[in-house]
């Protein structure tokens, strides 16, 4: 693992616009941790803040997030292909980094693994993307089988990224050809979220109550172990 004291600062973006039609609500609202806790939005803020020298949240309601600002969120900023989807979301963040890279998380997963992230931040810089693949049984994302939200670019994806959104093309993974891409294997992502639940999104109701559950199982254990049960 390296290092993290030699690796430089990387801006964090969080893409946060969208529509939540499944989910019937808006998902960045959700209160997961409690009536007192935070909404997810503000929980994505509060990890990715630990590990980013800037924070950048892409949304398109910035006015309906007053509590979203300095010092947690540098910027809010709307997205430059408002039809762009997630890669446009990814560009918009990208093009107001301050660092020659950043870690691109969805606002929806609410069991980030602040471990994994972190082993992310720490690895060299020898590549345009950074990404995970993942082992899903068959049921990939997309035809390389990475998690695209869940990952960090550098400055050289944005030519790239605005070709292709000018060309109508919003599928994250259509410029990686162009790029420097490592992916993280399996193996890798297994041995630092062993429960296997940081890339779990909330876009439906019936995915909601999976991570209620999670989490309530979570706060269970760590009642056992303080008590001693």
């Amino acid at each position: 693992m390296a290092d993290q004291h030699h690796v430089e600062p990387i801006a964090g973006i969080i893409v946060a616009g969208g529509q939540s039609r499944r989910m019937g609500e808006d998902k960045r609202r959700l209160k997961l941790w409690g009536a007192a806790g935070p909404t997810l939005l503000e929980h994505t803020v509060a990890v990715v803040a630990r590990l980013c020298a800037q924070v950048i949240v892409v949304l398109n309601d910035p006015e309906a997030w007053p509590q979203l600002r300095a010092p947690a969120v540098d910027q809010l900023v709307r997205d430059v292909f408002p039809r762009g989807g997630s890669l446009g979301g990814i560009y918009s963040g990208l093009s107001v980094a301050h660092y020659d890279h950043a870690l691109v998380v969805a606002a929806d997963m609410p069991l980030l693994s602040e471990t994994l992230l972190r082993w992310m931040v720490a690895q060299p810089r020898n590549f345009d993307v950074l990404v995970p693949r993942v082992n899903e049984g068959g049921k990939a994302r997309n035809k390389l089988g990475v998690e695209s939200l869940h990952a960090i670019y550098s400055q050289a994806c944005l030519g790239p990224m605005e070709r292709q959104l000018v060309a109508g093309n919003p599928q994250v993974i259509g410029f990686y050809d162009e790029v420097r891409v490592r992916l993280i294997e399996p193996a890798t992502i297994a041995r630092l979220d062993p429960q296997g639940q940081a890339f779990r999104n909330v876009n439906t109701p019936e995915e909601l109550e999976l991570v209620r559950n999670v989490l309530q199982g979570a706060q269970e254990r760590d009642a056992s172990e303080t008590t001693g049960a």
